[in-house]
Order: structure tokens, then C-alpha cells, then sequence
């Protein structure tokens, strides 16, 4: 199994700058891609970025291409989001998922998650 815990959630105004980090333990020689999404109240889940543990193939949803990065340091079995130029539609629980298989957009095919971290964009 896999664990893994978020960090790096907070309150910024709109324009501001976030940096997440999900670290992960566990059995994480078996993951292939390690990824983020978030949830709204009253939204479905919806993908954010992922990418894969080797080679460094990245996926960015349409709303955050050129404003989220991510990025990860496999010595330390750890992904990161920076969140640049943030905006209030961007406020929700942001959750870490990690995959044996690649980066997709699809929830299914991750099967470990966070605990959630909470970003707040104010206006």
C-alpha cells in the first residue's frame, strides 16, 4: 500500500502563489503517476495535474495550464503543485493521488489518496 499526506494549503488573495507537497510511503516503487486533484462545495472532483515517476510526462488540466506546475523529487518520494496567479475559482480541498498506471485524468485509475489540503482564493 501507499500512503500519502498533503501539505502546503492555505489562504492567498487572488494573483498569489501557493506550493503544495504529497509526500508518499509505502510501497512507491509500484507507482507509475503521481498527480492532484481538487473539489469544490458542490462540485465534482475534478483533475488538476499529474505526472509520471519516470520520464517526467506531464498533464495539465485546460484551467491551469501556464499558472500550476508540478513537479516531484524522487529521492525523497515527494510531488509538488505550485499554484501561480491564483484565482478564487480555484478555492477548494486539493487531494494527492498516486497510480500504477499513467497520469490520466480519470479518478479511477488512481488508486491512493491524501487527506486533503484545503486553498482559499480571496478577491
Amino acid at each position: 500500500q501507499v500512503q500519502l499526506v498533503e501539505s502546503g494549503g492555505g489562504s492567498v488573495q487572488a494573483g498569489g502563489s501557493l506550493r503544495l507537497s504529497c509526500a508518499a510511503s509505502g510501497r512507491t516503487f509500484s507507482l507509475n503517476a503521481m498527480g492532484w486533484f481538487r473539489q469544490a462545495p458542490g462540485k465534482e472532483r475534478e483533475f488538476v495535474a499529474a505526472m509520471t515517476q519516470i520520464g517526467g510526462f506531464t498533464n495539465y488540466a485546460d484551467s491551469v495550464k501556464g499558472r500550476f506546475t508540478i513537479s516531484r523529487d524522487n529521492a525523497k518520494n515527494t510531488v509538488y503543485l505550485q499554484m501561480n496567479s491564483l484565482k478564487p475559482e480555484d478555492t477548494a480541498v486539493y487531494r494527492c493521488a498516486a497510480s500504477r498506471l499513467g497520469p490520466g485524468p480519470t479518478t479511477s485509475q488512481y488508486a491512493y489518496w491524501g487527506q486533503g489540503t484545503q486553498v482559499t482564493v480571496s478577491s
